[in-house]
């Protein structure tokens, strides 16, 4: 008989045909095991709630669209020209600052969830809401690029998520970025003011000091009887008037320093003899009006639309399904197994 041989063939191996011929007598036990199986992962794929993602990437502005920062900047007045990668990295820090990240879960995670969902302790709220919002830098293409990724049940906001997380980084980063350029130019300014009343300070110094060297040389062209300028060959004169200044400025004569003393004590204003007064003045008005619009500077660009998904990530429902179906099947397989050796061994033993 076939079972006095110990279901083995010669060679000690299993005789595979009659291994399957008992495996297909306990079909029955294949179904049992593996219909639970496939049961459950089939309710769980109906009754799941679908997951839908959104994502959008983001990558530095160009220089054309930071252009409005570097007014007033540039060579000669103190300030470097800023950058595109110097205006992204402002934003790339608010991207993944805390701060940002804190306010978009309470002005925005928490007034989505329902009532029920907002009395969990906020240690259990962050850490779902990390788990559904996602930013991350993008270092497979070599680029400058960062990922923002939204897991959500509404497809609508997951679209909408990723956008707006986008903007209040872009929000805070302008803040930051447009209060210290403001904060540069105005220090800049203050700098041309304080020349400008320093150059006038020096000016009235001057003048009070040459009145003062005019009325000494006055003094001594009075004791000497001289009232107007020695008359002085042609191959001479442009040598002497030259030399009417200093120790000879008294050569001009007392009625030529007695007007130039009361011009200059007449004189309203020094502004017209300060060199470069003219040219701070201008540009000391320039920084002083000077306006950045700030919806004309990008902190970032967008790469790419984002559209609102229309097939959910989670649950993947076939693959779901084909495990549940395979992992079912392998189980009742070894059931089966196990069962037609123990029916096997059983009849082995009541046959000796």
């Amino acid at each position: 008989m076939r079972n006095e041989r110990e279901h083995l063939n010669g060679g000690g191996e299993i005789d595979l045909i009659e291994l399957l011929q008992g495996i297909w007598q306990q079909k029955l036990w294949v179904v049992l095991v593996a219909m639970p199986i496939i049961g459950i992962a089939m309710l769980y794929v109906l009754l799941a709630t679908p997951v839908y993602q959104s994502k959008v990437y983001i990558r530095p502005p160009t220089q054309d669209e930071i252009s409005q920062l570097n007014f007033g900047r540039g060579e000669g007045t103190g300030l470097a020209p800023l950058t595109a990668n110097d205006v992204y990295g402002i934003y790339v820090k608010a991207l993944q600052s805390e701060s940002v990240r804190d306010r978009f879960f309470r002005t925005t995670f928490l007034p989505w969830l329902k009532e029920d969902e907002r009395k969990n302790s906020r240690d259990v709220l962050y850490a779902k809401f990390n788990g559904m919002l996602s930013v991350e830098q993008v270092v497979k293409d070599g680029a400058d690029r960062y990922l923002i990724t939204s897991n959500v049940e509404d497809p609508r906001v997951a679209a909408l998520w990723v956008s707006s997380y986008a903007e209040m980084a872009a929000k805070q980063a302008k803040g930051e970025l447009l209060g210290g350029t403001r904060s540069d130019i105005s220090i800049m300014a203050d700098n041309l003011e304080q020349q400008i009343r320093a150059a006038r300070a020096t000016a009235d110094t001057q003048r009070s000091d040459q009145i003062a060297q005019l009325k000494e040389a006055l003094i001594i062209a009075k004791s000497i009887g001289l009232e107007k300028p020695p008359i002085i060959s042609n191959t001479l004169s442009s040598e002497v008037s030259a030399g009417m200044g200093g120790a000879l400025t008294y050569m001009r004569g007392s009625k030529a320093l007695e007007a130039e003393i009361s011009n200059l004590n007449s004189r309203s204003s020094n502004d017209p003899y300060i060199a470069g007064l003219r040219e701070r003045q201008e540009r000391l008005t320039f920084l002083r009006n000077l306006k950045i619009d700030p919806s004309l500077v990008a902190m970032y660009q967008q790469d790419g639309a984002v559209f609102q998904p229309d097939k959910p990530v989670k649950p993947r429902k076939a693959l779901i399904v084909g495990m549940a179906v395979f992992g079912g099947l392998g189980l009742g397989l070894v059931v089966a197994f196990v069962r037609q050796f123990w029916v096997g061994a059983r009849r082995t033993g009541r046959a000796s």
